[in-house]
């Protein structure tokens, strides 16, 4: 079988996929995005299946646009890497599927988006449609602070800060969970737990083991069915009406989550790969 490894660079994470190709008999090709010429009309990656592991994610969607029109499996899909990477097409996915979700109200101006804001009520989130890491969130707590960051992000003028992404502030219990759904299994889950409000682990968040309840396993599948399938990552919010569906992360980083759960993710994620190869080439 020939497998493709879309990549900006080998991190942590790429060195644990290849390790575990690598005890399947499998070497996969790196295909590194910083070099890579992708001619429309003439298709010149031979490949079973690629998986996507680029950092960007402009590059990530273009390439995995290109690809899937060549006829490329991919994991994940163009779709789902279109869905998941715009916080605003998630929202819209979740709640087309039913998909229990914090109230997300868009707005298009600062002065529709106070008005969100307001509807809503404080404190709220205010978030960029593109972004990763918990980079650019705000949380707004008056409406002082609701005038001074719409004004910088008016100022700002970028696409980033063109359309105005409002969620209601679920207060959490010191913690959210993040889950790891590869196909239709939730294989781990874990807890991150912060004295801030924001829980990620790239921001110092710390993991602890979570157990996969049956309502966990249930939102979780729901989540990435709703977004396409294929390897993602739930991130979710305990609430007193149950567990609600915050993000889903479609080029998801696992270095964290190995050892304080138990799970070889690096394993499953390339018996999937494989899996979506074996299909293809049926």
């Amino acid at each position: 079988m020939k497998i493709g490894v879309l990549l900006s660079r080998v991190r942590v994470e790429e060195k644990l996929l290849f390790e575990a190709f690598a005890d399947r008999g499998i070497r996969p090709e790196r295909i590194y995005d910083p070099e890579v010429v992708l001619d429309l009309e003439h298709p010149d990656l031979d490949y079973d299946v690629v998986l996507e592991r680029a950092i960007n994610h402009s590059r990530a969607l273009s390439a995995l646009r290109i690809l899937n029109d060549w006829g490329v499996p991919t994991v994940n899909t163009h779709q789902v890497a279109a869905i998941c990477g715009n916080k605003l097409e998630t929202s819209a996915a979740l709640v087309r599927c039913g998909v229990p979700t914090p109230r997300t109200l868009v707005a298009f101006t600062p002065e529709s988006a106070l008005e969100a804001i307001e509807r809503i009520g404080y404190p709220v989130v205010l978030k960029p449609p593109i972004g990763s890491w918990g980079r650019l969130i705000s949380r707004v707590s008056d409406r002082y602070a609701a005038e001074a960051i719409l004004e910088h992000k008016e100022i700002l003028g970028t696409f980033h800060h063109s359309i105005f992404y409002i969620q209601e502030l679920v207060e959490k219990p010191g913690r959210d969970i993040r889950s790891f759904v590869v196909g239709d299994r939730v294989i781990a889950a874990i807890y991150r737990y912060s004295d801030h409000w924001i829980t990620n682990t790239a921001r110092g968040g710390r993991a602890e083991n979570c157990p996969i309840t049956d309502e966990l396993e249930h939102i979780s599948r729901q989540a990435a069915q709703a977004v396409g399938g294929g390897v993602v990552a739930i991130d979710l919010v305990e609430t007193p009406e149950g567990l609600e569906v915050i993000e889903v992360n479609y080029t998801m980083e696992f270095r964290n989550s190995i050892a304080t759960t138990g799970v070889d993710i690096p394993g499953h994620i390339a018996d999937y790969v494989i899996a979506v190869g074996e299909g293809a080439r049926r």
